[in-house]
């Protein structure tokens, strides 16, 4: 039987599943027959993507690097179970990998839930600060945000997915994904 949380035609997933060569199903269907040299292919085709997702919701890349082994092992064991679409494997990986880092998250919840607040900067001091420092303040807040509004910002904002294909990944409304997405700029411009 199929598994039905495989079922997805994954946004971005290099366009069509193919990337110079065989298609996502073509290259799962060789993993599953057994051939050595179709499964680094799919890694090489969406690691990249994987640990972006990873790396951005758990603000650690160590963290990061051990989600995407453990979604491209689940991938390994199931890759004759997973439908894939027209679109690749792309959102099946991102599904996987945005879960597992939730469930790393709830793992390691912070002991001060106002620990938002405490880290806010004044926005005049905001607006001296190097486009670097910036950035580091961005990660560092955004580390700061409940997991499904971080989810949200991640997948549109850094993935560049629209709210519909975000809300298929978070298996959510294109609706609370907006308000997902609107909670968490707010409490990052706090």
């Amino acid at each position: 039987p199929r598994a039905t949380a495989a079922r997805f035609e994954g946004p971005r997933a290099s366009a069509t599943g193919k990337a110079g060569g065989a298609s996502d199903a073509m290259l799962a269907r060789r993993v599953v027959a057994g051939d050595d040299d179709a499964f680094p292919q799919l890694v090489d085709r969406h690691l990249a993507r994987v640990l972006g997702v990873a790396r951005r919701m758990l603000g650690d890349a160590s963290e990061a690097d051990d989600i995407a082994q453990e979604t491209f092992l689940r991938l390994w064991r199931k890759a004759g179970e997973i439908e894939i679409g027209t679109g690749g494997l792309g959102g099946w990986l991102y599904r996987v990998a945005a879960n597992l880092s939730l469930d790393r998250l709830r793992a390691r919840r912070p002991s001060d839930p106002g620990a938002l607040e405490a880290q806010t900067v004044p926005a005049e001091q905001g607006r001296a600060l190097g486009d670097e420092q910036m950035r580091r303040g961005v990660e560092a807040a955004l580390q700061l945000l409940p997991e499904r509004q971080r989810l949200a910002i991640v997948l549109c904002h850094y993935e560049e997915m629209t709210m519909a294909e975000a809300a298929v990944i978070m298996e959510a409304s294109a609706e609370a994904v907006e308000s997902l997405l609107a909670r968490g700029r707010r409490a990052l411009r706090k």
